[in-house]
């Protein structure tokens, strides 16, 4: 393991993080509990893996040399990449009508995507990888990367308005600049939940992988981008000067959303208590999904460099996820009771 990376590779709890030597790449997976969404736990590791690699990149000297070109956003939870926004934090403070702690968290969020929306500032590039659902701000995190990658039955969607809210949390400001701005209302406001493919066909996914094939997709592109790379960097750095996607932006559209969130009504918690619950059958399902697969050792993940237990590779590509706890199902489903509680007053 290269020394000069000894300060990023770290553990933590929400978030696994693997190195790829041969692509020069780190991987950071997705693995929030007690249910697959944006925890403030997991904002926070995030937030502070990017600042390490700031870091550690002002550390380096001259960054030319720095074995990092690519940053890889993924998921550990078999099957979902990530289901959006912690609703049942939301549903407390909205009932607590508690709105600097609304905008506290929606600002751990926005801080998040808009380092990875503009490189954190370095000459990398981020990538995206979608295998399985990503909705809310799931999608938005997705979108956020230069360059979007999904499994074709990966489903992509933004259900905000079906309990009367939009996500605010950057899929205005990222769909626009895809697909105008006409395009990014359509999908804000159907709550449909789209296909991989049929997001490729109009241009929000930028590679469209066959199922089980991401990760040979992340590595092919990787090498087609290597190759001129200098290029691509201008390319991404005169896209973000021409149309760029700035903190102030954001954190204005989130302000409208806070206050949109401060004026939901009893029907529309109901709505999001059902929500949760879905993420809670999502979450208890991928346990099972990830205690059915034997752990193994693949010819891929011994040529990757760690300093920590990251999710395997096995020959055909599946995901193989470490052992996990079994009593989450009594966790998550105790989380629910002071929505169900205010939401049936």
């Amino acid at each position: 393991m290269s020394s000069k990376l000894s300060s990023i590779l770290s553990e933590y709890k929400q978030l696994t993080i693997r190195y790829d030597q041969k692509d020069k790449a780190i991987w950071y997976y997705l693995n929030p509990n007690p249910r697959p969404c944006f925890t403030p736990t997991l904002l926070n590791e995030i937030r502070e893996f990017q600042v390490s690699i700031a870091n550690n990149y002002e550390a380096v000297k001259p960054s030319s040399d720095h074995p990092v070109n690519y940053l890889v956003l993924a998921s550990q939870t078999p099957n979902t990449f990530n289901l959006g926004g912690d609703l049942n934090l939301f549903a407390q403070h909205i009932l607590d009508q508690n709105r600097d702690h609304l905008f506290t968290y929606a600002k751990a969020c926005i801080a998040v995507l808009y380092e990875n929306a503009v490189n954190l500032s370095l000459p990398i590039t981020t990538v995206s990888l979608v295998e399985g659902t990503a909705l809310g701000g799931g999608f938005e995190a997705a979108l956020s990367s230069n360059v979007l990658i999904a499994e074709r039955s990966s489903e992509l969607g933004l259900p905000e308005i079906l309990f009367n809210l939009f996500p605010g949390m950057g899929a205005y400001s990222l769909l626009a600049r895809r697909v105008g701005t006409v395009e990014a209302e359509k999908l804000i406001t159907s709550g449909k939940v789209y296909s991989a493919a049929e997001l490729y066909d109009m241009g929000v996914v930028d590679v469209l992988a066959e199922d089980g094939k991401g990760k040979e997709a992340v590595s092919a592109y990787i090498k087609k981008h290597s190759r001129a790379r200098n290029g691509m960097l201008a390319v991404h750095a005169a896209r973000q000067r021409f149309h760029p996607i700035t903190y102030e932006e954001l954190k204005d559209i989130t302000e409208i959303w806070v206050d949109a969130a401060l004026n939901l009504e009893r029907k529309d918690l109901r709505m999001m208590e059902r929500l949760v619950q879905a993420q809670d059958r999502r979450r208890i399902q991928s346990f099972k999904d990830s205690n059915s697969v034997l752990l193994a050792r693949t010819k891929q993940d011994r040529r990757m460099e760690t300093t920590v237990s990251f999710p395997l590779l096995d020959s055909n590509g599946a995901t193989i996820a470490y052992e996990r706890r079994k009593s989450t199902d009594r966790r998550t489903m105790s989380t629910n009771s002071h929505i169900a509680k205010a939401a049936n007053r």
